[in-house]
């Protein structure tokens, strides 16, 4: 659970409830007591009225609650565009995720504020995206997330067609186009490949987690390149 997450549901816990402890709240959330104490004890630098001390216990008073999420119409623009652009060039679950966290910001948003995401008028049409552009992406990404190499049949810009083994490291999104940053093991070098110009992705066996071949050893090359 990530610590916004938890400092959320910390709160929820407290509001409310008579006292309740820190060895109580870190076996719901299955921290440690240490990681409870700090927690609370951030809660209550943020504003949040936080009762009561260590070895005793919690609470918040009743008729407290979270503040709703306020955004500007143009951080409502930003987020809807994003989230937009994802359902259309993100592949299938990244769309159908994307979807549900635009639902779960909108009904956190004030009312007065939620006629702003429909009311935004910028869109990315996805009428005109091959399918199977989708679905390789989402092969690419479970494999990056994985560590697995992939079998990647490829035809470069010259229409050459060719067969590489890589070890996929990130994709990076230009405009219309996903590159696959990746360690070839034909070359033994980094390189990028236009996703678009994959004829078929086929998942292998585990790559290491080797020094010299990671994502930030790709990221220095190509800055380096760019000198």
């Amino acid at each position: 659970m990530r610590r916004a997450d938890r400092l959320f549901q910390i709160a929820q816990y407290l509001r409310g409830r008579r006292l309740t402890t820190a060895r109580q709240l870190a076996d719901w959330l299955a921290v440690s007591e240490r990681t409870i104490y700090r927690d609370v004890r951030d809660l209550s630098l943020s504003g949040v009225p936080v009762e009561g001390e260590a070895g005793v216990g919690y609470r918040i008073k009743a008729g407290f609650d979270l503040q709703p999420l306020m955004f500007s119409p143009n951080e409502i623009d930003a987020l809807v565009i994003g989230m937009r652009m994802v359902q259309a060039w993100g592949g299938p679950q990244l769309a159908a995720s994307s979807i549900a966290a635009l639902a779960k910001i909108t009904l956190a948003l004030p009312k007065e504020k939620r006629d702003f995401v429909e009311a935004t008028p910028m869109f990315a049409p996805a009428f005109h995206i091959d399918p199977a552009h989708g679905e390789r992406l989402e092969q690419v990404r479970q494999a990056i997330g994985r560590r697995c190499k992939l079998q990647l049949d490829y035809v470069d810009a010259q229409d050459k067609a060719t067969q590489r083994v890589i070890w996929p490291l990130a994709l990076y999104f230009w405009g219309g186009t996903w590159l696959i940053a990746a360690w070839c093991e034909m070359r033994s070098d980094f390189r990028s490949f236009r996703l678009d110009r994959a004829q078929a992705l086929t998942a292998m066996d585990k790559y290491p987690d080797q020094t010299g071949r990671r994502l930030p050893d790709f990221v220095r090359r190509a800055t380096k390149n760019r000198q």
